[in-house]
């Protein structure tokens, strides 16, 4: 399967993310750890992104665009994966849907994790405390998911229209909100089969 999962910081995605991967053995694919990683080891990527952030930019599609592309050529990702912080913009859309095309394949699904917003605000804010991040309060937070919506609206609606959402309420316990994927993720390969 080659899936996108949505939803805004606090939504879940990353405990959901693995859980989905380790359970369908396809490798977990999130722009934002690849970056870190970058970072981390001081790679020419990762000093170029850290530039960009640094100065309070946005990492430019191009860039984005290849590092997937990169990423997706690995071995592990032939037959599957779960992209997660790609695509953000329509031209990620877009540059995603040729690359997957020049070897015949597709997206088979996006999966958009829905939580209320106040709930998302008292989970980043106690996530905040606990990590010791300090610029993550409650205004910033609400800022954070407001620029979020604005981004990902035209790509949720694009794939609606197409046929691949699928809207799961993230909210309750981790189990809970993993067993509604496993359902969702069962009836799109029997739709698929």
């Amino acid at each position: 399967m080659r899936l996108i999962i949505l939803g805004p910081p606090g939504a879940g995605k990353g405990t959901q993310a693995e859980r989905l991967c380790a359970t369908h053995g396809i490798p977990h694919v999130s722009t934002g750890d690849i970056f870190r990683a970058n970072i981390k080891d001081e790679t020419p990527l990762g000093k170029q992104v850290k530039d960009i952030l640094d100065a309070g930019g946005y990492v430019t599609d191009e860039i984005t665009n290849q590092i997937v592309a990169d990423r997706l050529a690995q071995p592990d990702a032939t037959d599957g994966f779960l992209l997660d912080g790609y695509p953000r913009t329509m031209a990620q859309v877009d540059a995603l849907d040729a690359l997957l095309a020049r070897d015949g394949h597709h997206v088979d699904g996006v999966l958009r994790l829905m939580v209320d917003d106040d709930e998302l605000v008292a989970r980043l804010t106690e996530r905040a405390k606990t990590s010791g991040r300090v610029d993550d309060s409650e205004q910033v937070i609400r800022e954070r998911q407001e620029i979020y919506n604005k981004e990902t609206h035209p790509l949720a609606q694009t794939y609606a229209e197409r046929g691949l959402l699928h809207e799961l309420d993230g909210m309750g316990e981790v189990d809970e909100v993993t067993r509604r994927i496993d359902e969702t993720l069962d009836q799109l390969v029997s739709r698929t089969a």
